[in-house]
């Protein structure tokens, strides 16, 4: 069994400033184990209208039933989409929100 991993706002202050670039292998830890959360009501996105437009959208793990489509939660920009993705699973994961002076 791994070893549990703590909430440090380092590590999600470090996935706001980059979301996209080389991460720390603390920060990949985290994300790893952000991705291996189970299926069901996991938050990832979608691109829509082959532009740069992405909708949050979450997985309810039964398969050959459609996504939930969050409507109201689009993004034209692909940093801020990732961000709101990991604020989910960080809440998902920890079970509290990102620190205040992040969100």
């Amino acid at each position: 069994m791994a070893y549990p991993i703590e909430p440090d706002p380092a590590l999600a202050a470090e996935f706001k400033k980059t979301p996209l670039g080389h991460h720390s292998p603390a920060l990949q830890r985290l994300l790893r184990i952000f991705r291996t959360l189970p299926v069901a009501g996991k938050h990832a996105l979608l691109r829509v209208d082959h532009q740069r437009r992405w909708v949050l959208v979450q997985f309810n793990g039964r398969k050959g039933e459609p996504l939930t489509i969050h409507r109201d939660h689009v993004f034209t920009d692909w940093n801020e989409a990732e961000w709101a993705v990991f604020k989910l699973r960080w809440k998902a994961y920890f079970g509290s929100d990102v620190p205040e002076a992040l969100r």
